[in-house]
C-alpha cells in the first residue's frame, strides 16, 4: 500500500446506518477503492499531477480541530477572549469556522480534522490547565459541544467535504474518570455519528496516540481494543493506522487492524521520523 498524506489512528464510517433521530439523506459518502480515495464515487482529485507525482486519489487536508472549541475553566477561559468583545464565545467560534468552509473547498481543500478534546491552543505548550472536552468524566456526550459538531458536519456534508474526527487528545484525556468513562465516550460518540447517517465522517480514535496519554487504553499496547470495539459497533468501517506512532512503537495487534496506512514524514535533526498532525 502506498503512503498517504498523514499516519493516523482512524476508523473510517464508509456507509452510514439509517437515522434514528433524522430522515436527513446525507450528500456526502467516502469510500476507497484499492488504494484511492473516493467522494460520491468518484475519485479525489482526479487528473491532478503536482510536480510529476500522481494526486488522484489522495484525501488532501488541514488540521483544523479547534472548530467547536470551549474552555470549562474559569481561570484560563479570558485567554481567547474576541478583542471587538472581550469574552470568548464558543458558539460565535464554529460560526466563523463554518463561514470559512466553502472558501477551503473552493481551494480544492476536500478535508479537515476536528477534535473532541480539540488540541492545544498555544501550540506546544508545557501545560495545557484549560478545559476542553465534548466528553463528561463518566464518557457521556456534552450537548453544548456535539450541537456545534453536528452543524459543522452538516454543511461539510453540503459543500462535499470529509471530516477526520479525532475522539481524544493527550492534553485532555485526563477529563475522562477512568478507562471505564473512555470505554464509554468511545461508545457513545460512535453511536451518535451512526444515528446521524453521517457517511463522510473518518474517525481517529486519538492523536499522537504515543504521546502522555494517562488512560492506558489510549497509549500504544492497547489503543487497538479501541479499534476492535468500534469495528463491533459498526461491521461498515475501515481501519487506518495511528496518528503519529514512532515506527519504534508501532504495535502488531494495532497494525492488523489495519486497512488503511497514511503517513507524512518530517525532517528532525537531520533524521526522518513520524510525524503528527
Amino acid at each position: 500500500m502506498k503512503q498517504k498524506t498523514f499516519l493516523l489512528l482512524a476508523l473510517m464510517l464508509g456507509l452510514g446506518l439509517a437515522s434514528a433521530q433524522t430522515a436527513t439523506n446525507r450528500h456526502t459518502q467516502v469510500s476507497i477503492r484499492g488504494e484511492d480515495f473516493y467522494i460520491n464515487g468518484q475519485p479525489t482529485y482526479a487528473r491532478r499531477v503536482w510536480n510529476g507525482h500522481r494526486i488522484k486519489g489522495l484525501l488532501l487536508n488541514a488540521r483544523l480541530v479547534q472548530g467547536i472549541f470551549d474552555d470549562q475553566n474559569p481561570q484560563t477561559v479570558a485567554r481567547w477572549n474576541y478583542p471587538d468583545t472581550g469574552k470568548w464565545d464558543a458558539d460565535r467560534n464554529t460560526r466563523e469556522f463554518i463561514a470559512a468552509m466553502p472558501d477551503w473547498r473552493a481551494h480544492g481543500l476536500l478535508a479537515f480534522t476536528l477534535n473532541l478534546q480539540g488540541g492545544s491552543p498555544e501550540g506546544y505548550s508545557h501545560g495545557q490547565p484549560w478545559i476542553n472536552s465534548a466528553f463528561n468524566s463518566d464518557g457521556s456526550l456534552r450537548a453544548d459541544y456535539f450541537s456545534r459538531l453536528e452543524k459543522i458536519l452538516n454543511r461539510a456534508d453540503e459543500l462535499g467535504m470529509v471530516v477526520i474526527l479525532g475522539y481524544f487528545y493527550q492534553g485532555q484525556d485526563h477529563v475522562l474518570t477512568n478507562e471505564t468513562a473512555v470505554i464509554r465516550a468511545v461508545d457513545n460518540a460512535t453511536g451518535w455519528i451512526l444515528d446521524r447517517n453521517y457517511r463522510n465522517v473518518i474517525i481517529e480514535i486519538n492523536n499522537e496516540c504515543d504521546q502522555h496519554y494517562v488512560n492506558e487504553i489510549l497509549q500504544p499496547q492497547r489503543v487497538h481494543e479501541l479499534i476492535s470495539r468500534v469495528q463491533k459497533i459498526s461491521a461498515t468501517v475501515f481501519i487506518c493506522s495511528p496518528a503519529r506512532v514512532t515506527a519504534g512503537r508501532c504495535r502488531k495487534k494495532m497494525l492488523l487492524r489495519t486497512l488503511i496506512l497514511m503517513s507524512s514524514w518530517s525532517v528532525d535533526r537531520m533524521s526522518f521520523k513520524t510525524c503528527g498532525w
